[in-house]
């Protein structure tokens, strides 16, 4: 039997408002998508492509115009409840009242979603976020990557299945992205939470997902397995060293592109689906070259979110 997705999403539209004579904004525009169980899911795109208004979608704070989504098998519209208690949300805001110590924000958030007091796990999930010792200190006095922590641990008082993390790594540091990603790679591993991200951090994702769908001016333009997505990229780059000073770059039909990088340096970029780097090596020294040293560079994610997000 085939498992049912974590997130089903099918033609969702979401169109703004007019605001004074300006129309309104079609920010989702019949998106439709799965995020499979037990998987890191990215979603990806520029700034303004309608990600948060299909993370705000799904955690019920902004009205689908059209369009059916579902959260763990429960419909938005028809079973509201069943679906917010299955997603928990980690925006990019920070957002909680500062006045609070750490162990009763989780205690105030898990008494909003109906979890009694003997089910809450407000100290389990501070230790999970390496924050057990901040336990009774007021929430304001905090750091900025320990408040990004504790809001991990927030989204996750009522256990949900389902986490979603709306640029969690925006502005901190790189220990701080490092800490956060394995907390959130330990909660997909050992807990078995599915974990929907996004990020600007293309390494990361390339790195983290197991699948990911990038959108664009509110609409799907790609949704694959991210080993096959960065394979789109045919390009490779093989940097090579010659024995003497170069003035003008070697030159072949089959090259996409060849550029002096320095005085004996050459970078020459080919489609990788139509010759490998010996083959290249061999045609520059069939132009007299010797060849000192040689360096590929394969394609990546960015490579491909790029040519994506600009085609057209």
């Amino acid at each position: 039997m085939t498992t049912p997705p974590a997130i089903q999403i099918r033609d969702l539209v979401k169109r703004y408002a007019p605001t004074g004579k300006a129309p309104g904004k079609l920010a989702l525009d019949g998106v439709s998508f799965d995020v499979p169980q037990g998987q890191i899911f990215g979603l990806l795109g520029p700034n303004g492509a309608g990600k948060s208004t299909l993370i705000n979608t799904l955690a019920g704070l902004v009205m689908k115009s059209s369009g059916h989504v579902e959260i763990w098998g429960h419909d938005i519209d028809r079973h509201p409840r069943n679906a917010k208690a299955s997603i928990g949300i980690v925006p990019q805001e920070i957002v909680f009242d500062p006045f609070f110590t750490p162990v009763e924000v989780l205690d105030i958030q898990a008494g909003l979603y109906g979890v009694p007091k003997a089910q809450r796990r407000s100290m389990d999930l501070l230790r999970a976020v390496h924050l057990a010792d901040k336990a009774d200190a007021y929430a304001r006095s905090l750091s900025g990557g320990m408040k990004r922590r504790l809001l991990v641990a927030k989204a996750m008082v009522h256990s949900p299945p389902v986490l979603v993390l709306d640029e969690p790594t925006a502005g901190v540091d790189v220990e701080l992205r490092r800490q956060l990603w394995e907390l959130v790679v330990k909660l997909n591993r050992e807990e078995g939470v599915t974990v929907v991200l996004t990020t600007h951090y293309l390494e990361e994702a390339e790195e983290l997902c197991d699948r990911i769908a990038i959108i664009n001016h509110g609409k799907l333009i790609t949704n694959k397995p991210t080993r096959e997505l960065v394979d789109m990229a045919r390009e490779k780059i093989v940097v090579l060293t010659v024995d003497r000073d170069v003035s003008a770059a070697p030159q072949h039909p089959a090259f996409l592109k060849s550029t002096v990088a320095g005085e004996r340096t050459v970078e020459i970029t080919y489609d990788k689906d139509r010759m490998n780097a010996g083959q290249v090596l061999a045609l520059v020294q069939d132009q007299g070259y010797a060849i000192a040293d040689v360096s590929t560079r394969e394609a990546d994610l960015e490579d491909v979110f790029v040519r994506l997000t600009t085609a057209g």
